[in-house]
């Protein structure tokens, strides 16, 4: 989670504030927000990681402890504010930690996005017309989603869904879908009485 640096600390705020309302328990149970992580093996991945990131110089915002004595694999959702080049953004943990990540001006919030290697989904949160037009253009976010003042689940009915770099190329659903049925070919007619030639071509005959 990428944060201007201006409005950084009052964002940090507010997302701890939401963060310690998370209902935390049996997935079974509709009150809950968030349950269980998988294994025992996922747990120590997330110890570890929060471990990793306080020592690369992450700050623990909320969260980063095992609940105990409950039956399940049960953690803490985490936020940790980092800096950019800390080494771990490179790598998906698949546990509940937030990184917030503070930043000055729109080309460096883009190049962080795109420094790394994965690249499923991604989105921006801005007023700004021109900034959305450069945010999916080409020197934009280089993921295989991007959205704009919208979560970034992208799993949108009718969108084409996949990632790039180590997310993984291609598309599935959407528009690409019928793709896989088909073959494309280009077809094209003449309807006049003469035969053009490529590139205009002519012969003296």
């Amino acid at each position: 989670m990428l944060v201007q640096d201006s409005i950084f600390d009052q964002m940090a705020a507010k997302m701890v504030k939401a963060y310690s309302s998370i209902r935390i328990g049996d997935p079974l149970d509709p009150n809950s927000l968030v349950g269980p992580l998988k294994t025992k093996t996922q747990v120590e991945t997330f110890k570890e990681g929060v471990a990793e990131a306080q020592r690369q110089g992450g700050k623990v915002l909320y969260g980063g402890t095992v609940i105990e004595g409950t039956e399940g694999n049960y953690v803490t959702p985490t936020i940790i504010e980092i800096d950019s080049n800390a080494e771990i953004l490179q790598r998906e943990l698949f546990v509940p930690i937030l990184y917030m990540i503070r930043f000055s001006t729109f080309e460096e919030a883009v190049y962080i996005n795109n420094n790394v290697p994965q690249g499923l989904s991604s989105s921006l949160f801005t007023k700004d017309l021109s900034l959305y037009k450069r945010w999916i253009g080409p020197n934009g976010s280089d993921c295989g989603l991007v959205n704009t003042n919208i979560g970034t689940s992208g799993a949108e009915i009718g969108g084409a869904f996949g990632g790039e770099k180590e997310t993984g190329g291609g598309r599935e659903s959407g528009s690409d879908a019928w793709k896989q049925y088909m073959r494309r070919s280009t077809c094209t007619v003449n309807y006049g009485t003469t035969l053009p030639l490529a590139q205009g071509v002519k012969f003296d005959v």
